[in-house]
């Protein structure tokens, strides 16, 4: 059992350990401890892997081993998600937006949620719930750095993790916010470099955005 206000002091604490947070589409489990060591090796630790694949908790379970790493769920959207998550290892989890029951789940399963929002209301009524550390999603198709910007002068007790197209050309734009602790975004794990398990070139892109 984890309460709203834990889950986001939890995730404050995985979230301000580097400016970047890795949201990863891993299709091959073989390249996934190799890819998280990368990452980790980087100076990127906190790790969010989408349930987007088959083998997607697989991966997790691989990452969950890496050393220093702290591997997350990301896409949760169902109970049986949140179930299924932290019992492949998953330390915290992360939605696109955010349900009563979904909520519940990660609440009465003890993993701490990264919940998501895209409005000052959405924002609003996850901070009654206790949940003053949100992803903001989709946060370029929302309005972007702009947009969140203004939600730190009526909002200022919330943190925010912006995630969906945010690259290098952006990043610096969102984490120069008051109220942004750091970016979601894949630009540092390319799918070409992990097929072809370019790791040296993978660690390389995570140690140039923790700089960031």
């Amino acid at each position: 059992m984890i309460t709203a206000v834990e889950a986001s002091m939890r995730n404050l604490e995985v979230l301000n350990m580097a400016p970047v947070v890795p949201v990863l589409v891993v299709e091959d489990v073989t390249k996934a401890f190799d890819l998280g060591t990368a990452l980790v090796a980087g100076g990127l630790p906190a790790l969010e892997v989408t349930l987007r694949t088959d083998g997607a908790l697989d991966v997790i379970a691989e990452m969950a081993r890496v050393k220093g790493g702290f591997v997350g769920a990301g896409t949760l959207l169902t109970p049986q998600d949140v179930k299924e998550a932290k019992a492949a290892g998953a330390q915290f989890g992360v939605s696109p937006g955010a349900t009563d029951v979904l909520i519940a789940a990660c609440e009465s399963m003890g993993l701490p949620l990264l919940p998501g929002a895209a409005t000052a209301s959405e924002s609003m009524r996850l901070l009654e719930k206790g949940y003053s550390v949100q992803k903001f999603f989709p946060a370029e198709a929302s309005g972007g750095a702009k947009a969140l910007g203004s939600f730190a002068s009526p909002l200022p007790q919330i943190n925010f993790c912006p995630t969906g197209g945010i690259s290098t050309k952006n990043a610096c734009d969102y984490l120069s916010l008051s109220n942004v602790i750091c970016v979601g975004g894949s630009w540092v794990a390319p799918r070409d470099f992990v097929i072809s398990g370019e790791w040296t070139a993978i660690e390389a892109l995570a140690r140039a955005a923790s700089q960031l």
